[in-house]
């Protein structure tokens, strides 16, 4: 047998060149803007062509691979260079955007307009987001009517839900808030975001991003407080806006205060010290004694991990308002604190399963321990409950109710005869 190493085959014969559609094309946007400025130049300002000439164009131009362009082109007319100037070596259009009057029906349909174009061409919803938030940063290189008829059409396209509320970052950068263009152009974009729908779309929308709790971010440093931020867009017509951001305000320093007041509680603080503070908290921060029994409660509640069956959970749920009878009490020394409290206690026990069955006894505690009244508990099953789980509620202090009212009705009748 040979030891010779067996020669392995090779592959011999002509050498083919790359095909030119598999050669990566070049990135020159000269054509392409020449094509769309010269279709936006025949349509003019019927905006009606200009969104059937998009459509059409689609299919023969490379919308993809030019997304930027071809919305710098409908925006301002042609590609802009960075900080927002346009670009002096390209074709533009006077037909775009910037050119257009400066009114709300005409912002409508060039929102349109961008509206069929994304619906048509669904890859370029992504490549439009990253335009706006572009052109956001670019707002000290536009006039002030172009600043304005941005923040208008812009203000539409995020109540149309044709933008993300995450566009609204690029006003917090720091070059634009210093010169005082955020605010401004914050002012134009919220209202034409409310006059198209209202205040609860803006706020569901900039939740849903966790903007809610960043406007302040518009104002610099040494303006950044919501005394500043509600005179600043009450003075603008926006009342609407600055109650929001105040709301947001309190509920954030209401998270603060249940998570203090736990924290307190779990390291074992002293019921009289705890008492101070939550006192002192409702003097500071002008909250009521009907938000501070709320958030009391909570903190009580939050503390303890709940046995999953029913029968043990009261159980639990007993021992633990009764030893923190002394906060609850409290802070119930009005009468619109004790109903609030048993409000709470409805909606507690209707959330949470488990709880149900609870009810009675819960309130029935409290009453024992003097946090509640018996006026409160019979205002509250005469009128003031909830509609969350009403009958079964209900039902189970139909007997206590009776007994209580049984209770008032003899009383009176010994004071009568006592009189006599």
């Amino acid at each position: 047998m040979s030891n010779q190493k067996q020669q392995k085959p090779t592959l011999t014969g002509q050498r083919f060149k790359t095909r030119k559609r598999d050669e990566k094309e070049r990135f020159d946007p000269t054509q392409f803007q020449e094509s769309v400025v010269q279709g936006l130049n025949q349509t003019g300002t019927d905006l009606e062509a200009v969104a059937k000439f998009l459509d059409f164009s689609g299919a023969k131009l490379d919308y993809r691979r030019y997304a930027e362009t071809l919305f710098d082109i409908l925006v301002a007319g042609g590609m802009l260079a960075p900080g927002g100037a346009l670009s002096d070596d390209m074709t533009r259009t006077n037909f775009c955007l910037f050119t257009a009057p400066e009114d709300v029906k005409t912002m409508r349909a060039y929102a349109q307009v961008f509206n069929k174009l994304i619906r048509r061409y669904k890859y370029l919803e992504k490549g439009f987001e990253e335009e706006i938030k572009k052109l956001l940063l670019f707002l000290n290189g536009f006039s002030e009517s172009e600043r304005n008829k941005l923040a208008m059409l812009t203000g539409i396209l995020l109540a149309n839900g044709n933008l993300s509320a995450s566009i609204l970052s690029s006003l917090f950068n720091d070059n634009l808030v210093k010169e005082g263009l955020s605010p401004a152009f914050a002012v134009k974009l919220f209202k034409s975001w409310i006059s198209e729908r209202d205040i609860n779309s803006v706020a569901a929308s900039l939740r849903k991003v966790g903007m809610d709790n960043r406007l302040i971010e518009l104002f610099p440093l040494n303006k950044r407080s919501y005394d500043h931020f509600s005179k600043y867009f009450t003075d603008a017509g926006l009342k609407e806006l600055s109650d929001f951001a105040r709301n947001q305000q309190s509920l954030g320093a209401r998270k603060e205060l249940q998570k203090e007041l736990q924290e307190q509680m779990s390291q074992g603080v002293s019921f009289k010290e705890i008492i101070a503070y939550g006192k002192e908290e409702i003097k500071k921060s002008s909250i009521s004694e009907q938000m501070m029994i709320g958030i009391v409660w909570t903190s009580v509640m939050s503390l303890v991990e709940w046995n999953k069956k029913e029968e043990l959970v009261t159980e639990q749920a007993i021992k633990q308002l009764k030893q923190h009878s002394p906060l609850l009490k409290a802070f119930t020394t009005q009468d619109l604190s004790e109903l609030t409290l048993l409000l709470r206690v409805q909606d507690y026990c209707y959330d949470n399963i488990h709880f149900m069955k609870a009810f009675q006894k819960i309130v029935l505690l409290l009453y024992k321990v003097e946090v509640v009244s018996e006026e409160a508990i019979l205002k509250w099953y005469t009128e003031a409950h909830l509609a969350k789980g009403k009958s079964v509620f209900l039902e189970q202090m139909k007997k206590f109710v009776e007994w209580l009212k049984n209770a008032e009705e003899e009383s009176e009748s010994e004071e009568e005869t006592d009189e006599d």
